[in-house]
């Protein structure tokens, strides 16, 4: 199957408020719409994880990124700029996402990609998509489409064909919260 094609295809399937596994620019991941609430409510059913845990969402661009936080602080444009390996920035403010996506302290796990297929896929879909690493709550992240259990792919809508033969290392991004007056914690280096 072609790229393209895989792209159209799950993107159509998060149209309809289901749940796809994907490559992305860190581990393989489990993504749905970042709007739809009921599509989230599946995400934390698959992973068995308590909702009360917040989600990443991926985007294409710095333009999306401002369509869900309300103010984007100086200081994560800086980090976004000088960040060499793929960054999560925890951000406040979040808006127009479905509510069990966001932090009970109003903030959202948000992360541009620069991956060709999975910023494809973002901008396809032109909405936030759900990132989170393709593992029940607890256990390892599937670096590569081989590390995935049986049960993660069985519970998902559709599994994309992009990127499976791939046998490499890949890592968890690094992590940075950055508050509404620009202080900054590393969560995850």
């Amino acid at each position: 199957m072609k790229q393209v094609e895989d792209i159209q295809k799950a993107v159509e399937v998060m149209k309809g408020g289901g749940v796809i596994l994907y490559p992305t620019d860190t581990v393989w991941g489990i993504g749905c719409d970042a709007t739809n609430p009921e599509a989230v409510a599946k995400v934390y059913k698959i992973k068995h994880r308590d909702d009360s845990k917040a989600l990443v969402c991926l985007v294409d661009s710095d333009a999306r990124l401002q369509r869900y936080v309300r103010n984007v602080p100086d200081a994560a444009w800086q980090l976004i700029d000088a960040a060499v390996k793929p960054t999560t920035l925890i951000l406040d403010g979040a808006v127009n996402l479905a509510p069990n996506l966001i932090g009970e302290d109003g903030s959202i796990g948000i992360r541009i990609t620069k991956e060709p297929f999975s910023k494809e896929l973002c901008f396809r879909f032109q909405k936030a998509i759900v990132s989170t690493s393709a593992n029940i709550s607890g256990e390892p992240a599937a670096q590569n489409y081989g590390d995935i259990s049986e049960e993660i792919l069985n519970a998902v809508d559709y599994v994309c064909e992009t990127r499976r033969q791939e046998h490499k290392p890949h890592h968890p991004s690094t992590i940075i919260k950055i508050g509404m007056s620009g202080e900054i914690s590393i969560l995850r280096k």
